[in-house]
Formats: structure tokens, sequence, C-alpha cells
């Protein structure tokens, strides 16, 4: 069974950063919205795949992070895998981050989720996330 790690990664302004994954029919939810992330490969870790994809699709070096589900998905995925799912904060907006696959890279509010059509089970995973009351606060910017 495939293997994923992906992160929750949240801007200076405790907005999720998710990606416009690339409108290719030849891969998996194509033209949908999706974390950061991506196949562990052999011999690493879940925690090594994360730091290394979050450096490929991003340029982000990942210093810290924190496990919040692994996720056994049989079914509604494009086939069966393991998710493990981390969050993370990082201190800039999701438009200083370069994005290195994918269309586009931008920052969403929770109320926000209902408007993107996310890839395979990431929008159960949200509110997952929500459920347990660990998205970070707004910012007051006043």
């Amino acid at each position: 069974m495939k293997q994923i790690a992906q992160i929750l990664l949240f801007d200076r302004n405790n907005r999720l950063i998710i990606y416009l994954r690339d409108d290719k029919p030849d891969i998996p939810f194509p033209n949908h919205w999706d974390l950061i992330g991506g196949h562990i490969e052999e011999g690493e870790t879940p925690e090594q795949a994360l730091v290394r994809e979050t450096k490929e699709e991003i340029g982000l070096e990942l210093k810290q992070w924190r496990l919040f589900r692994r996720y056994e998905c049989l079914a509604g995925d494009a086939y069966p895998n393991i998710k493990y799912i981390y969050h993370a904060g990082v201190d800039c907006p999701a438009a200083e981050l370069p994005l290195f696959e994918g269309q586009r890279l931008i920052g969403i509010a929770p109320q926000e989720r209902f408007d993107f059509r996310f890839a395979n089970v990431l929008g159960n995973i949200l509110e997952d996330f929500i459920a347990a009351e660990l998205w970070p606060r707004p910012v007051d910017n006043c």
C-alpha cells in the first residue's frame, strides 16, 4: 500500500496554505486543491518524506511539525494508501512562497474551505482538523 506524508501548513496570518494541482489528465485529481506533500519513498520515514516534499514543492526547509493523524484511505482516493497528516506554521504569507509543482498557491481561512474542490479525502481531513480545534486562531492585524 502506498504511503503519503502531507502537511496542514499555516501562514503568518493562520491561513491554510493549499495549492492547485496541475490540470493534466494523467494525474490523480487534476485541477483540484491539495496539501503540500507527497509519496514516501522506499527507505524514508514519513517525516523525512514530509521535509523532502515540502522543500521540493515550495522551497521551504521545514524545521518543526506535529503529527495530526494517520489515515488509512481504502476508498475515495485514487488508490488505497496510508496518509500521515502533519501540521505546522510558517512566518510568511502563501504569496511569498515559490511554487515548483502545480498551478497556484494560496492561503485560506476555515470558512473559505467550502469554496474549493479538494483532492481525494482532503475535505474530510480538514473537517477532522477543525473538529479537533487545532486550526490556529486568526491574527488580529489592528
